[in-house]
């Protein structure tokens, strides 16, 4: 439960933890997971508590939430509330942990993916383009890889597919060949010196060129696809037949993996080959038919929230 002492900010939520993060599509993904109160529900990315302080005041005294974040920073937003665990892991390991807890089928999974405002405001936690500090990028600053790690040591045709792949980059292969050319006699370990030293290949606007490169290295440094693809795999086999999972993605490799899954079970194109009938066994079911976007009001509450997309499927019965 909420500390009395705490102030509340406008969405009900204490001011505190609205700072650390405000939560993206609430009332759409609340709607779409179609709370029992007596259910068992996961968030995969707890943040500043948003989502799962919303989904506890939905659930009764019976009902329970478990919350994953692998960012240490989220603990100082968790409630006191009896229902709640929290797991300190990334939610690629989602089934492990629910293992731990004697938890073998839920009603419910979300997941708001992405970074968090607070990551995103903390100069030192190296994600924005805004401030100056180390080249990190880390969620789980218990893992050793930074981002400065990758522009100082990948190969040119590694950072190429990367930038290419990840931040769509207009001229990804121009950007390789530069880091690959200037980092053994300029220094990439700062953000200002990596924009530094790139500057001259920079196209279009800077602003948009660096947020496309940064997104590139937060995705490669935190396998964020790839944590992603092992969590879907996982949900089929952890929903009661008409469990929910709503999925909130921000840009359209995330989404695309989502729809896929949700679609097929698999993230595969399916073969154009009429003879071949390789189609997955799918035990989800679509309840969006299209992605759900923020309203003009959340837009100008929460300018973050713009490139939001919400994908809620549901176990067959």
């Amino acid at each position: 439960m909420e500390q009395p002492n705490q102030q509340k900010g406008a969405s009900g939520l204490p001011a505190d933890s609205q700072d650390y993060h405000i939560p993206v599509l609430l009332s759409e993904t609340l709607e779409g997971l179609n709370i029992q109160p007596d259910g068992i529900y996961v968030d995969c990315t707890f943040g500043g508590g948003g989502h799962s302080r919303s989904i506890l005041s939905r659930l009764g005294a019976k009902g329970k939430l478990v919350a994953f974040d692998q960012d240490d920073d989220a603990k100082k937003n968790l409630p006191d509330d009896e229902r709640l665990v929290f797991v300190s892991h990334n939610f690629r390991h989602l089934q492990r942990f629910l293992r731990l807890e004697q938890i073998t089928a839920v009603d419910g999974i979300m997941a708001d993916l992405g970074v968090s405002s607070h990551q995103f405001d903390e100069a030192e936690r190296g994600f924005s383009t805004r401030f100056n500090a180390d080249l990190d990028m880390r969620m789980d600053q218990r893992q050793a890889l930074t981002a400065f790690d990758v522009v100082n040591t990948y190969t040119e045709q590694q950072l190429h597919k990367l930038f290419e792949q990840y931040g769509e980059v207009t001229n990804s292969k121009t950007l390789a060949r530069k880091i690959v050319q200037v980092r053994n006699t300029a220094s990439l370990k700062t953000i200002d010196g990596f924009k530094n030293a790139v500057r001259d290949i920079v196209k279009g606007n800077p602003n948009k060129y660096f947020a496309q490169v940064f997104q590139a290295l937060r995705i490669e440094v935190n396998d964020e696809l790839g944590a992603l693809k092992e969590m879907l795999e996982q949900i089929p086999n952890l929903l009661n037949p008409g469990g929910r999972v709503a999925i909130i993605t921000f840009h359209s490799l995330e989404d695309r993996l989502v729809k896929n899954f949700f679609r097929r079970g698999s993230f595969d194109e399916p073969e154009e080959n009429p003879f071949i009938n390789t189609e997955p066994v799918n035990e989800l079911k679509i309840i969006t038919k299209k992605p759900i976007g923020p309203t003009d009001e959340e837009m100008k509450r929460n300018p973050r929230s713009r490139s939001a997309k919400l994908r809620v499927a549901e176990k067959k019965g």
